[in-house]
């Protein structure tokens, strides 16, 4: 009997004891608050970091460009290594190169460039010396210029192509021999047969591919390529495959002089290439100074040309801030081969040595760095609405989901040239088909460009309905949580769930609201038309609600089906 009453007294101080662990509720309460700020707060600076870091996937941020240019010869730099070098011609396209990009070292170029000038005033024509040249360099019809002077402004006279034919005429190179065998070729579409009379133009275009071969100033590749056009074409007797490359010579000799030209043709690697450059000299002439500065920093014509080829006025653009920042800047830029992004938030320059060495790397930190820092977000918010329980388990927002769905829309914002598409190049080579069409007219051919490009209302558009369908999906966390705390058997909060049925369909209704909404308005003209802007909504409202649905009605019901058949069991009385 004494060891009933005092298991009594023993049960009787248990609420007592029980007293203090009550007490202790609200410093928990308050510790969990505190931990889920804390999430929140950790989520938004890791995501604000891993924005910073400066690297993007379809772009080179300007960070990784000024560190790739750091300790690298700047444009002047490079233009006084070809001083040096008595190549006069090339150091002034650089000096006005450098001028444009703003380098610091320009003024003392222009005065290098003075005094060599001045020293030696008859190397400036022609823009260096070259032993090849002593055909023609002293002949008096070649003196009086004083500035940089076209090559084929030279070698267009009959004296000087007498010359000229004279002192090729005893090469042993084949090459050399079958590009003077094309004077004699009559069968031509686009010249005037060279020894007819008119055909001074690519006579002399002809020598000057000749003399470029015999003084060997061709890349391999080129001259190789220079020599099978030139042997097709003797043996068809036909110049029309040869045409279109001595076409692009004519064009470049107009305008670059002897030791441009020398110092050029060794960057080029194919006679695509050298169409590509006369293309772009007949459509940007005030700016050759800089694509003929990127061939040189670059050591490839051929990558400057692609780059101009396929992003055009941007493009240049980007080169020219490249070569602000020096040699290795145009080197990234033309080895990654994507535009620049000028519109990049604050970045953290040191590890900008790191994102140049491992970019992928990097650029996989960012990435997860978005994605967990949007994860520890919806997770500290996950914890806002479980203080807020009475008892019970609220179904806990789906992080994961959320934040990837997130994360992305971050991503697509972030990423300048993702979903918007590099401007169209202005420097593409087009024709024009007309096609059911009055070819008289001008007016009636009309030149479309395909793009991919997104523009940013569509971007906005996306993004607003994405946010509709976030809010409302925590609007549906709100009411099952708020269903979990009243004090009422798990029968009744079934019924209640079933009653909210229409609620857990709201995104649909959203969805369909929005996209209904962006088509109106795209046919009364208040909106660009649009269809993945518009359908993008009820994608959304399909996602949401599945989510919903899915991730949380269908587990809860569940739980109070079970709670309820507990409940039912435990009212019947026990048989035996």
């Amino acid at each position: 009997m004494g060891l009933f009453v005092g298991k009594g007294e023993f049960a009787s101080r248990l609420p007592q004891l029980d007293s203090p662990l009550h007490m202790t509720k609200v410093p928990s309460h308050r510790s969990s608050l505190i931990m889920a700020a804390a999430m929140v707060l950790g989520g938004v600076g890791l995501a604000f970091g891993a924005w910073m870091l400066p690297v993007n996937l379809l772009a080179l941020p300007t960070a990784l460009l000024a560190e790739a240019g750091r300790r690298t010869p700047t444009v002047a730099a490079i233009g006084e290594d070809l001083l040096a070098r008595e190549k006069l011609g090339p150091a002034s396209l650089l000096w006005r190169a450098a001028e444009a990009v703003g380098d610091q070292r320009a003024p003392e170029l222009a005065a290098a460039l003075q005094r060599e000038t001045e020293r030696q005033p008859a190397l400036v024509p022609w823009g260096g010396w070259d032993p090849f040249l002593e055909p023609l360099f002293d002949r008096a019809e070649n003196t009086g210029r004083t500035e940089s002077t076209p090559v084929l402004a030279f070698f267009v006279t009959r004296e000087a192509r007498t010359s000229l034919a004279s002192f090729l005429g005893n090469t042993r190179s084949a090459g050399v021999r079958a590009l003077l065998a094309l004077r004699q070729i009559d069968r031509t579409q686009q010249f005037v047969p060279a020894m007819r009379p008119g055909g001074q133009a690519l006579d002399a275009t002809i020598l000057l591919a000749a003399l470029l071969y015999q003084g060997e100033h061709l890349s391999d590749p080129l001259q190789r390529e220079m020599r099978e056009l030139a042997e097709t074409a003797v043996a068809a007797n036909d110049l029309t495959v040869i045409e279109p490359f001595l076409l692009d010579l004519l064009s470049l000799g107009k305008r670059l002089d002897w030791i441009q030209f020398t110092e050029f043709s060794r960057l080029v690697e194919s006679t695509k290439t050298v169409g590509e450059y006369a293309h772009l000299s007949r459509l940007a002439p005030d700016d050759l100074a800089i694509i003929y500065a990127a061939a040189v920093a670059s050591d490839s014509a051929d990558a400057v040309a692609t780059y101009l080829i396929r992003y055009g006025r941007q493009g240049l653009e980007d080169l020219q801030l490249a070569l602000g920042y020096g040699r290795g800047a145009v080197q990234q830029l033309l080895t990654r081969n994507v535009p620049v992004s000028r519109e990049a938030g604050p970045t953290l320059g040191a590890v900008a040595a790191f994102g140049l060495l491992h970019p992928h790397v990097l650029l996989g930190a960012k990435y997860l760095g978005m994605l967990l820092g949007a994860f520890l977000v919806f997770r500290g918010v996950d914890r806002l609405f479980a203080a807020r329980t009475a008892g019970g388990a609220l179904p806990h927002l789906s992080s994961g989901a959320l934040a990837i769905l997130s994360a992305a829309l971050i991503v697509v914002a972030t990423e300048p040239f993702l979903l918007k598409a590099a401007p169209p190049s202005e420097f593409q080579f087009s024709l024009a088909i007309p096609v059911l069409a009055n070819i008289t007219d001008g007016a009636s051919v009309e030149l479309t460009k395909p793009t991919s490009a997104m523009d940013s209302s569509t971007l906005l558009t996306i993004g607003f309905f994405a946010a509709l369908q976030i809010a409302m999906y925590l609007i549906c966390l709100m009411k099952i949580g708020e269903v979990n705390r009243r004090d009422v058997s798990p029968l009744v909060k079934l019924k209640l769930m079933e009653n909210e049925e229409n609620l857990f369909d709201g995104g649909l209704y959203v969805g369909i609201g929005g996209t209904a909404t962006a088509l109106v308005f795209q046919v009364l003209g208040l909106i660009d038309p649009n269809l993945l802007a518009a359908y993008s909504s009820n994608l959304f409202g399909i996602t949401c609600v599945a989510l919903v649905k899915i991730r949380h009605v269908r587990p809860y019901k569940c739980k109070l089906i079970l709670e309820g058949q507990e409940a039912l069991a435990a009212m019947q009385p026990s048989t035996r």
